[in-house]
């Protein structure tokens, strides 16, 4: 017996062959993880473990949904993540705090679990409309197709790797919605949307219109989904819901509830995110180096095979000096322009599809040349891509899709193009139950469940195409980079300016190249303080003594002989630092005090004190803006629930009347 129901699992479920399959081909694209070291090197490998660093210097104070970075720019602080998607560093402390991996490897599992999930949402996404075979291939592709390797290997871009795990699960959502509307299908896509906004807001702004374009030609293309029929109808919201979709517009209306929760579900981070942006000083991110003209990308290099681990540079022999490669894969463009050479052979709704892919690729590629330019200076949205080579994260998507349409499952095609050409509202053709199709099953015919010889080929040659860049330089870090601790992280910033960001009261001509706090870390001391004793007296006239501090809060006894006395505070000033007054030490607020910022190019926190003394308590908190984003997310996801618990009421009155039944 068990040996039948292990034959039974092999040979009649299909879908562990190709996700087997699948799944020791995404051990080859994250091989070069798996070697002992870290990629220190690589762009922002030495960001990576950092970004986990400050994450988990919130953990330890309880703040699982940090706002306030507090050791950036010298240990002054930055609002981080708020206006930076945390849910990458989220994945990667859980790992730490849970698993207890060191920052280092806590990185590489991220990027390990990005390979594999982008592997499995890609063959889920295709595998939904062309089939097992042609999502082997896509999810292969989408893998190991070059620029995917540069984001995880040369660049160690941690968010751009984990966002795109979640683009084909957005297209993959969106699609069934629009296919065939239904509450699971428009959860999963607004799961997903949210998901990417978490991830990466500047992927979603770049990714949105796009995703937009998809939707209009699915709902234009696709006709209605069939009536219900008799005895169907009724005054039960269910039917009504059915009526709604047999409607045209009920595709439309589908499509904008489930982007309107990815949008509630995700209001937390994005709604302060796009206001508060203007409070953040950008000019030391835009302009010189920043300057999208610098790095637009010759024609000839999409097809370079050349590999560096360089930044970006501008001119056009980048990647042969050893810089970023923008190669495109020789593998996947020749079978791209096979693919839409060959569309031909299928149903007008498909063909369509697939040039849809194309023109999608087209335009992503158009706007990483130089002769973009105008787009990128009168386009809305374009230049926050930042640089012209991003978009190459949206030509890895028709890169991967369109190859695997070669191996497109013929008799799944048949009934979708019935439905994608506008013959009416036919059904597809009905599948056989898996335990007629397991009765009729002949041991010949099993072999149907296989991954297709064609498919295996077109799989192994996109691996091989990509195998020479599938390398990592492992070293050892340097004085500056770590091992990751307070004073390497000050080293780090003195040495490369990066993670020195200022907020925007801030003179940038003046901002921080040290501070105080920083010495201290370089000389293995402890920072137990952010308040600025350089202006306490410590006498009659003011005294001030940190009783405990953390990473979005100090608090301070003080005592002030008179009026108009204040203290300074090592943070920058930013919305949302408040004080208090306490009943004692560690006790209540009883009153609030004015939070004020200092009139000098540092534009830090100073808290006028009353005369007397007491205890002081400054804390970051949420505005009432971020308070509004906050609960936005909490009601959608309570709205969720509501919608979830009555969809399965029909459920408990089924499998209550059976037990009744029985009894």
């Amino acid at each position: 017996m068990a040996i039948q129901k292990l034959r039974t699992l092999i040979l009649h479920r299909t879908w562990p062959l190709h996700l087997a399959l699948l799944l020791l081909l995404s051990l080859v694209a994250m091989g070069p993880l798996l070697q002992p070291g870290y990629f220190w090197g690589a762009h922002d490998a030495r960001h990576d473990v950092y970004f986990i660093f400050q994450y988990d210097r919130s953990v330890q104070d309880g703040i699982w949904f940090p706002r306030w970075s507090p050791d950036f720019t010298f240990g002054y602080g930055y609002p981080f993540f708020i206006i930076y998607g945390p849910l990458a560093s989220f994945v990667g402390e859980l790992l730490h705090h849970f698993l207890g991996l060191g920052y280092e490897a806590s990185v590489k599992a991220v990027f390990g679990l990005s390979i594999l999930l982008s592997g499995l949402g890609m063959y889920g996404f295709v595998r939904s409309w062309l089939g097992r075979d042609a999502g082997l291939v896509a999810a292969v592709a989408y893998m190991v197709i070059p620029y995917h390797l540069v984001d995880v290997y040369v660049r160690a871009a941690m968010a751009e790797a984990v966002a795109l795990a979640f683009l084909p699960l957005v297209l993959w959502g969106f699609r069934e919605t629009i296919r065939r509307p239904r509450w699971g299908a428009l959860l999963g896509a607004a799961a997903a949307y949210a998901g990417l906004m978490w991830t990466s807001n500047l992927v979603t702004l770049i990714f949105t219109p796009a995703l937009a374009a998809y939707i209009v030609l699915l709902a234009i293309t696709l006709p209605p989904a069939p009536a219900p029929r008799k005895g169907q109808g009724g005054p039960t919201w269910q039917a009504r819901w059915q009526q709604i979709k047999s409607m045209r517009a009920g595709r439309w209306l589908a499509a904008a509830a489930a982007f309107a929760l990815g949008l509630g579900l995700s209001a937390a981070f994005f709604i302060p995110a796009l206001v508060e942006q203007r409070f953040i000083n950008q000019t030391q991110w835009f302009g010189e180096y920043y300057d999208p003209a610098r790095h637009f990308v010759y024609f000839h290099q999409l097809f370079n095979p050349a590999w560096g681990f360089g930044i970006s540079v501008a001119g056009p022999d980048e990647a042969a000096q050893g810089g970023l490669s923008f190669q495109l894969g020789a593998v996947p463009s020749v079978l791209s322009l096979i693919a839409l050479a060959t569309s031909g052979r299928f149903g007008r709704g498909l063909r369509r599809e697939l040039w849809f892919w194309g023109l999608w690729g087209g335009l992503s590629i158009f706007l990483t040349l130089g002769i973009s330019a105008l787009a990128w200076r009168y386009v809305p949205l374009v230049p926050y891509a930042q640089f012209p080579w991003r978009y190459l994260t949206l030509a890895m998507l028709p890169l991967s899709i369109l190859p695997a349409a070669l191996v497109a499952d013929e008799t799944r095609l048949a009934g979708a193009d019935e439905l994608a050409g506008g013959k009416g509202t036919a059904e597809p053709p009905s599948a056989p139950s898996r335990q007629e199709e397991i009765k009729a099953a002949s041991p010949a015919s099993q072999l149907r469940h296989l991954p297709g010889m064609a498919a295996l080929v077109l799989a192994t040659l996109l691996m091989l195409g990509s195998y020479p860049y599938l390398r990592v330089e492992m070293r050892e870090p340097t004085p500056e980079q770590g091992p990751v601790s307070y004073a390497a992280l000050m080293r780090f910033q003195r040495s490369s300016d990066e993670m020195t960001g200022v907020v925007a009261w801030v003179d940038a001509a003046q901002r921080p190249r040290w501070s105080p706090m920083a010495e201290l870390w370089v000389r293995g001391k402890d920072v137990t303080t952010r308040v600025d004793y350089s202006q306490v007296p410590q006498n009659e006239t003011l005294a001030v003594n940190s009783e405990e501090m953390g990473s979005a809060h100090e608090e301070v006894w003080y005592h002030a002989g008179g009026d108009g006395q204040s203290i300074t505070f090592n943070r920058f000033w930013y919305p949302g630092w408040r004080a208090y007054l306490l009943d004692g030490k560690g006790g209540r607020p009883v009153r609030e005090l004015p939070v004020m910022r200092e009139d000098g190019p540092l534009a830090r926190v100073v808290v006028p004190v009353p005369a007397g003394e007491g205890y002081l308590l400054l804390r970051f908190e949420d505005t009432p803006l971020r308070a509004v984003a906050r609960w936005i997310t909490v009601g959608t996801m309570v709205l969720i629930a509501v919608v979830c618990l009555a969809g399965l009421r029909p459920v408990y009155s089924v499998l209550h009347l059976r037990l009744s039944r029985r009894g």
